[in-house]
């Protein structure tokens, strides 16, 4: 099979612009992994490879930076990243229940966090910093107080007809 020219520049076309709006500079490597991550909702190893060579920086010091910051993930997350906090606060007012919700309700694990269609991500953290609102949780950078096993399923089912809609 005959291989197109330029596929590999066509493949990191955004990555490529990216790196370019940051005039190549390795000094920017945080702020290039975080344009990339908005644009690909994660860092894929063939991306950090294509960086790496760009920026003619080591694969190990690029893969340092993106597995040393907890913003970053090498792994495919859905659309609507859920994070439902489960420290202490929210823990004693029922952040397992909101949690067992999540995993039922989307048909996803702790281990096995991302639906099928790549919709959501379900992520449990230690802490969000709204203990007054417990238990609580956030989609993408909205955050829901009090949230009850009804109100979580609530949330749900506006962000599905939502999507529903925009597929109209």
């Amino acid at each position: 099979m005959k291989t197109e020219p330029n596929k590999s520049l066509r493949q990191f076309q955004q990555v490529h612009e990216i790196l370019e709006a940051n005039g190549n500079d390795k000094a920017k490597l945080i702020t290039i992994l975080q344009q990339v991550q908005d644009a690909y909702l994660f860092l894929p190893p063939q991306v950090l490879t294509y960086i790496a060579t760009a920026l003619n920086m080591p694969i190990a010091e690029v893969y340092g930076v993106a597995t040393f910051y907890a913003h970053f993930t090498l792994e495919a997350k859905g659309k609507y990243i859920i994070k439902a906090c489960d420290g202490t606060a929210c823990h004693v007012k029922g952040s397992s229940k909101l949690l067992d919700t999540l995993y039922e309700a989307l048909k996803v694990t702790p281990s096995k966090n991302t639906t099928e269609d790549m919709m959501f991500t379900v992520e449990a953290v230690s802490c969000l910093g709204a203990c007054g609102l417990a238990p609580v949780m956030m989609v993408n950078d909205k955050v829901y107080g009090e949230v009850t096993s009804e109100r979580c399923r609530e949330i749900l089912n506006a962000i599905m007809e939502e999507e529903a809609a925009l597929k109209e």
